[in-house]
């Protein structure tokens, strides 16, 4: 993932058509730069201070808008070349929902601006980044958010066993945007305009939440009814951990901001539903978490190789990672500490081999190779 552009000069493309290579680029991509803006923006949010910690999480931040720089410059060109691909992969019920990866790499990456990449670019660059992206990231998120679900609906096949956790990804974005959004809250000329933001985001909270609890209990149905995902599908388990630990983390934020933009009882509010949401929900996360992991080690058991959907173990875990520090920070728990801490361990080290077995397959063109029937 972290040289999206080497494709261009794989063996075997034809110099004069060096996009070739590109037709089955598909929007699951953008899982990679999610994976590791949260990297950054959950490291810089530990409880401990390690030294030289803020400085990595800046330059892996920094990497994380490379990359989306060059993923949406590599995205063009396959829109530009490769429009009948494109326009069937926005068909296609399998891909589409994809397309929120695109809306929460966009918000991701432009949060991360005001977390840790302020002190690299300053503010003025931070608060601006932040606007552009997550203003274009929650329009993709609220979109994607209606027409996918019409797309599953209309034409998704028939039958319980087509449930996966895929489909809680253009309804998992608008939650990413409720997140992130706070953050420019104090940004916002006073009154009106910071609490139409605040309340804004609680309701794409609530949009994103209860779109969330109708689709979950379908996905653990067919779980078990219809037995174990496909192998090379198992780890999108852990998107399931995705709602679970940013509606947390959305809910940490709310009472964060809330105070001086509401009114004092509904401010308060706030910080007792981040408190009594946030516990109940990070406890059922780690039960989901071990359900997953012991699923994976079945299926890597039984020869299950990499593929893109691995990326799923980076982004899903660290909104646990950012969700347990604010509980931390509200509770004063050392438990949460430790989960965060602990969490932010398999993240960074799930990222790594997730990046590095990327790279392997972009420079071996197995990773842009037309899909197997």
């Amino acid at each position: 993932m972290v040289t999206a552009a080497q494709p261009l000069a794989l063996p075997g493309t034809r110099a004069r058509r060096p996009h070739a290579a590109l037709r089955h680029l598909g929007p699951n991509w953008y899982a990679g730069v999610m994976g590791t803006a949260i990297v950054a923006t959950a490291g810089a949010g530990l409880p401990r201070d390690v030294p030289g910690l803020s400085t990595v999480c800046a330059a892996v931040w920094a990497l994380a808008l490379t990359l989306l720089a060059v993923l949406l410059g590599a995205r063009t060109l396959h829109w530009a070349h490769h429009r009948d691909q494109a326009r069937a992969h926005l068909r296609d019920p399998a891909v589409a929902p994809f397309y929120g990866c695109l809306a929460m790499a966009l918000v991701a990456v432009g949060g991360g601006a005001l977390v840790v990449g302020e002190a690299w670019i300053g503010t003025r660059a931070a608060l601006a980044l932040d606007v552009v992206l997550f203003t274009s990231g929650t329009a993709v998120a609220l979109t994607a958010a209606v027409a996918v679900p019409y797309l599953l609906v209309t034409r998704a096949p028939a039958g319980a066993a087509a449930a996966t956790p895929v489909w809680l990804l253009p309804v998992v974005a608008p939650m990413v945007s409720a997140a992130a959004g706070p953050l420019l809250v104090p940004h916002l000329p006073p009154g009106q305009a910071r609490e139409s933001l605040l309340l804004a985001c609680v309701a794409m909270f609530g949009l994103s939440l209860l779109a969330t609890a109708l689709m979950l209990p379908a996905i653990f149905a067919r779980l078990l009814t219809s037995g174990p995902l496909p192998a090379a599908l198992t780890p999108a388990l852990f998107l399931v951990l995705g709602p679970l630990g940013q509606s947390t983390t959305a809910t940490d934020k709310f009472a964060r901001y809330a105070p001086g933009v509401v009114p004092d009882p509904y401010a308060q509010g706030f910080g007792v539903l981040a408190l009594l949401y946030g516990v109940p929900v990070m406890g059922f996360a780690l039960l989901w978490l071990g359900l997953a992991c012991a699923m994976v080690l079945r299926a890597r058991r039984r020869g299950m190789g990499f593929t893109m959907t691995w990326w799923a173990f980076t982004f899903p875990v660290g909104t646990c990672v950012t969700g347990a520090e604010g509980l931390a920070r509200r509770t004063g728990l050392a438990a949460f500490d430790g989960l965060a801490v602990v969490l932010y361990a398999v993240l960074v080290a799930a990222w790594a081999v997730a990046a590095v077995r990327t790279g392997r397959g972009l420079l071996s063109g197995e990773l842009l190779a037309a899909p197997r029937r």
